[in-house]
């Protein structure tokens, strides 16, 4: 049976899900969504986009629509999201699928905890936000000039959102596709985030930098037959399409990897915490559920200490503006030190630990995970975990990032 072109890659994520429902595996949350313990659905939640929605009823806010892009610029400058931030992306992975082409990609800006996507011509405006308990939260905004303009939230988002790729607790995730000889073929491609091969990396995303690696899959037609050509180096999208309505030409490449390595992150933190309160209701086997509890905490470990991360060959650099204000966000230490400094030359991270250690969601993480989190972090960064595994971090990285924390984190390290 032939699969339309414009809803292979949505159907591909739809059949994932539906995985979550059949079968269970140790590195994912173990329940349902429905738990007594999380009740996803109904529970009280709180995003920074409730708090819009709050400041519209009340008249402190207002959102202005544009006849080329509608409410896209008001509500990325009510909700603080950078223009840089811009990433473009042209498969057909939406619930507006049949808009979005390469000559008409879908655009996501994003923060630490907001992601906003527009689609020219489409009907809504989709957003998602972190609430600190809840996890990811999925909203839309109707693309038309009205009153009283307001989120709705969109719990059908979930449909495709909850996967083995967001760890089975809703939230976010960016996939990267191969070419097809043409579009009978059925999509193939998979999640990305900090630890996969740049080669295999932006398939179906336009990609704009001053260096970029020779060989990724950004920028390539949606359809053709390998062996697949180096992909072309774009400063812009200036000339690929039409902008009318998008703000900035870019998509910029590190905006691209600074949001691979976050949301992945985010549906750490979630699962890590959804575990523990489901242990802490106390039904079922309490041995295996403090073992989940303690596999979702080493993973989140794991993955805040960047261990797998892909090395890069090539030093990386932006198009877009995004890098530096990017690294001019969040706390310093007394030297000046920051865990938002970019590398870009073999990694990502100058120091590599997550910067979204300061965020609301690990902040807001059950007590025991939070303990077990700060007590796993210490061992490795005071040198009592040496495993191969940590060997990307080195005395000097390791004392230098204990050095940041505690000027900028104390709750980290106090009583450590």
């Amino acid at each position: 049976m032939r699969i339309p072109a414009a809803l292979t890659a949505t159907l591909a994520i739809s059949v994932a899900s539906l995985g979550v429902a059949i079968a269970q595996r140790p590195d994912a949350f173990s329940e349902s969504r429905s738990h007594p313990a999380i009740d996803y659905n109904s529970a009280p939640f709180h995003t920074a986009i409730d708090d819009l929605n709050r400041k519209l009823e009340e008249g402190a806010a207002a959102l202005t629509f544009d006849p080329a892009s509608g409410y896209l610029r008001s509500t990325l400058d009510a909700l603080h999201v950078p223009i840089e931030s811009q990433m473009l992306v042209y498969t057909q992975t939406s619930m507006q699928a049949p808009k979005i082409n390469k000559g008409n990609p879908r655009a996501i800006y994003f923060t630490d905890n907001i992601s906003v996507a527009w689609v020219r011509g489409g009907g809504v405006l989709e957003a998602w936000a972190q609430d600190p308990r809840q996890g990811t939260i999925f909203y839309t905004l109707d693309q038309e000039p009205s009153r009283a303009p307001r989120f709705g939230r969109r719990l059908e988002c979930v449909t495709c959102h909850v996967t083995w790729e967001t760890l089975a607790v809703p939230g976010p995730t960016v996939l990267t596709t191969f070419p097809r000889k043409s579009d009978r073929d059925y999509a193939d491609g998979h999640a990305v985030d900090h630890r996969s091969d740049v080669e295999e990396r932006w398939g179906g995303w336009y990609v704009t930098g001053r260096h970029a690696p020779a060989k990724h899959l950004g920028n390539l037609p949606l359809f053709m037959a390998p062996p697949f050509p180096e992909s072309a180096a774009r400063l812009s999208v200036d000339g690929a399409f039409d902008l009318t309505g998008y703000p900035t030409p870019y998509s910029d490449i590190v905006a691209l990897m600074v949001f691979e390595h976050q949301t992945r992150m985010m549906n750490l933190m979630t699962r890590a915490g959804w575990e523990s309160r489901v242990a802490a209701l106390g039904r079922g086997d309490p041995a295996a559920a403090a073992a989940r509890v303690r596999n979702a905490v080493n993973d989140l470990v794991d993955y805040m200490l960047f261990v797998d991360e892909a090395p890069l060959t090539t030093p990386i650099e932006g198009s877009s503006g995004f890098a530096e204000r990017f690294s001019t966000i969040g706390p310093r230490d007394t030297k000046g030190r920051s865990l938002r400094d970019l590398r870009l030359e073999t990694r990502l991270m100058r120091y590599p630990l997550s910067y979204l250690i300061y965020s609301p969601g690990f902040d807001a993480l059950p007590d025991d995970v939070k303990d077990a989190t700060c007590r796993r972090l210490h061992d490795v960064l005071a040198g009592k975990d040496n495993s191969p595994k940590y060997a990307h971090l080195t005395p000097p990285v390791r004392q230098a990032i204990l050095e940041i924390l505690k000027d900028t984190k104390t709750s980290v390290v106090d009583g450590l």
